[in-house]
């Protein structure tokens, strides 16, 4: 991700990560960890985490300095106890990596104190198969964050990103190719220092860094209780799974084609929960509708029930989960996914003082056309995958619709419901179109 302009400096260091945090959000999606680099990170990165709902820990690494220059790094002591050396900067002042011996075991006795303070005897967290945000103040030569993320990448993450609000174009430069994801909020030209960039950029103590510990030492906040619901909708009784996190910024109804009980359609759902969502899935069918031999209540053809009546239902269940639960009066939007694309569509145009946006991902959502010049939520498109077809329907739709619309492909998206892991991209996408679309909607 290339930096954009932001207003600079930064107040302090949590405002920095409160600004990181909306930049950051697509990518902490599957069982976000935050691992902020000491001192100087930790109160980026718990702003960051709390921001995000995501567990928080630090990663310890250690610059190796210049023997008389200790402020000129020409290298970095990991954690694990791996040695990165600068050999073009080492080459340059005509220092062998011998020189460095004495330091290197100082900076990793420091690494082994500090690990001792700041985690005593909890072990490190697991980052096998979890989205990784590595977090620091800011970042000047880029070889400290090196050394970090390849620390991390060796632990086996799902998504590996770098989050800093502000570094040198060359340290950006160097970073590019080491995660997946660089979240930058500036790269000045005339970057000097890190501190520059701050009001407030106070030296922190070891005691500053385990209070900020201890009083983040949380989890991602529990998704909510669910509990099984029957929704009037539309002359007939349907079921649902409705869940409310313990503080909540909106909601959302979900309606996929394959029904509510898809283990990875409900993992769509957990990352919208722990984004402080409420969710609730829907059957769009009743049981006597199902196609037969159906195990779920998926709509489609065989059972007989069009677009237009789906969406009467859906927006229903909008209207509902508006006016009869906790969630009342937070703003609501509609996610729905393969045959039951359309019928959100539908429910948006019938029911606008309740459906304040909309992500329709794959199906025909041209059937909805009768309703598209009444829909005024804001709708986003996702098509699975690039085909001409799928694109030329999906923009003539968007053409047709009276709101604001987006549209965009999510490669590999048409394997949603057979790869347990591309569900994450729908998940990212339609929750950076809640966040933008739903919090502008609060009185």
């Amino acid at each position: 991700m290339n930096p954009v302009p932001v207003s600079l400096p930064f107040a302090d260091r949590s405002e920095a990560g409160r600004r990181l945090a909306e930049r950051v959000r697509p990518f902490a999606v599957d069982e976000p960890l935050v691992l902020a680099l000491p001192r100087g990170g930790v109160p980026v990165g718990a702003e960051l985490a709390l921001r995000l709902g995501a567990d928080f820990d630090v990663l310890m690494v250690r610059k190796i300095g210049l023997p008389g220059h200790p402020e000129m790094g020409v290298g970095a002591v990991a954690e694990d106890g791996r040695v990165l050396y600068d050999d073009r900067a080492l080459a340059r002042l005509h220092v062998p990596r011998q020189a460095l011996s004495d330091t290197v075991a100082a900076e990793r006795d420091e690494l082994d104190r500090r690990r001792r303070v700041y985690r005593g005897e909890r072990p490190p967290p697991r980052i096998a198969g979890r989205d990784c945000v590595v977090v620091d103040d800011g970042v000047a030569t880029g070889g400290t964050a090196r050394a970090a993320l390849r620390m991390v990448r060796q632990a086996g993450p799902a998504r590996l990103v770098l989050a800093v609000p502000v570094a040198s174009p060359e340290a950006v430069a160097l970073l590019r190719e080491e995660a997946d994801a660089l979240v930058v909020l500036s790269a000045p030209d005339n970057f000097r220092a890190v501190g520059e960039w701050y009001r407030d950029f106070g030296q922190l103590s070891d005691d500053h860094v385990t209070a900020i510990l201890a009083e983040n030492a949380h989890t991602r906040p529990r998704s909510g209780r669910t509990r099984r619901v029957r929704v009037p909708a539309g002359g007939v009784h349907l079921d649902g799974d409705l869940t409310v996190p313990a503080e909540t910024r909106g909601a959302v109804v979900m309606a996929a084609g394959e029904g509510r009980a898809d283990e990875r359609w409900r993992s769509v759902a957990s990352v919208l929960q722990q984004a402080g969502y409420a969710t609730l899935l829907m059957d769009l069918l009743t049981e006597r509708e199902s196609p037969p031999g159906s195990s779920d209540t998926a709509p489609d053809a065989a059972s007989g029930v069009g677009a237009d009546e789906l969406g009467e239902r859906l927006g229903a269940a909008a209207a509902w989960l508006r006016r009869t639960s906790e969630t009342a009066d937070e703003p609501l939007g509609v996610l729905a996914s393969g045959d039951a694309a359309a019928s959100a569509l539908v429910a948006a145009a019938r029911y606008p003082r309740d459906v304040a946006a909309v992500v329709a991902h794959g199906g025909r959502i041209d059937v909805a056309e009768a309703s598209l010049p009444d829909v005024r939520a804001s709708v986003l498109v996702l098509l699975e995958g690039d085909d001409s077809f799928l694109r030329e329907l999906g923009e003539w739709t968007r053409a047709r619709i009276g709101g604001s619309t987006d549209l965009r492909v999510v490669s590999g998206a048409e394997r949603l419901l057979r790869d347990s892991r591309e569900w994450r991209r729908v998940a990212a996408e339609a929750l950076d179109w809640f966040d933008r679309h739903l919090g502008a909607g609060r009185s």
